[in-house]
């Protein structure tokens, strides 16, 4: 059986890329077949990755059937994926966030887990010298999802090894890497065809904290006047997203790539409390500003207090 290859739900570029470059692996490196797909509609700037490097549209999957061979990347945690994930036959785990916990295999698996800023730059150190064999669309890929991850290497979350491979993809692919990365955050930041409800499930992960269940969005761009000016609707929209995903409130954190902070917004106590106590700030009315503040995996989640 064809194996299939995805990532987290609300794909970004790289829960998009990392399934095209690790399919690309399997197939043409190991003779595997294997298929990348989605559990969900890219975001701005993965739907431009994909035009941007010649790829079609991947087939967007609503769950797996019992016994399918997947292989998870972008990912290990249960919440994130279909409801039905520990019935299926999952073949490797390859991630760079935290062990959750709750998947389950038929059997022993390869897990790699490793703190760098991007799956691509893993799925790269697992193809050892095959890496020399990707043709350029899969290195364009890879250097997407590196660029997107780290913020054009803002991101606290950047190592030394995902900028050096970054660089050398660049080089190798004959890119000016800042203007390369000035497209791909443009594209991110291109929001306005969304609904309110659609930008905050963009990007966005659930996480309980002290019994409390949040969907923690985070908007990247570099125009966040463009979503800051709809803060208003948007927190209007906060009930059906608690009623519809069954969470106990929002945090919204829209990320200013070029100014390297957050605006969070405020819509009640229960919010004002959790940036006090979690970021130290001092809010007055419906939003705070967080100076540095860039990545949900690092400073974000870890630091979230009610």
């Amino acid at each position: 059986m064809t194996i299939q290859v995805f990532g987290h739900k609300s794909p970004d570029t790289d829960s998009t890329g990392s399934p095209i470059i690790w399919a690309w692996y399997l197939n043409e490196i190991k003779g595997t077949p294997a298929k990348p797909v989605l559990l969900g509609e890219p975001n701005t700037e993965a739907a431009f990755v994909l035009e941007k490097w010649g790829f079609d549209k991947l087939e967007i999957i609503d769950g797996v059937e019992a016994g399918a061979p997947v292989v998870i990347v972008d990912t290990n945690n249960p919440a994130e994926l279909p409801d039905a994930i520990n019935d299926a036959d999952i073949q490797a785990i390859i991630d760079h966030h935290k062990l959750v916990g709750g998947l389950e295999t038929k059997g022993p698996i390869d897990i790699t887990i490793r703190p760098l800023a991007c799956t691509a730059t893993i799925m790269h150190d697992l193809m050892g010298d095959d890496a020399d064999k990707m043709p350029d669309n899969i290195k364009g890929a890879m250097l997407s999802c590196i660029l997107s991850d780290t913020l054009e290497f803002r991101s606290p979350t950047t190592t030394d090894h995902d900028k050096a491979l970054a660089e050398k993809l660049a080089a190798e692919l004959n890119l000016d890497l800042n203007a390369y990365a000035s497209e791909l955050f443009a594209a991110k930041s291109d929001v306005s065809a969304f609904s309110d409800a659609e930008l905050i499930r963009m990007d966005s992960k659930e996480y309980a904290v002290e019994g409390t269940k949040f969907r923690v969005s985070v908007l990247e761009t570099t125009a966040p006047e463009i979503p800051l000016s709809r803060k208003a609707s948007i927190m209007e929209t906060y009930a059906t997203i608690r009623e519809e995903d069954g969470v106990d409130e929002v945090l919204l954190f829209v990320v200013d790539i070029l100014k390297e902070e957050a605006t969070l917004l405020v819509p009640n106590d229960l919010v004002k409390g959790v940036a006090e106590k979690s970021f130290g700030a001092s809010v007055e009315g419906d939003s705070v500003v967080l100076p540095g503040i860039m990545s949900r995996k690092k400073q974000i989640i870890p630091n979230l207090k009610v």
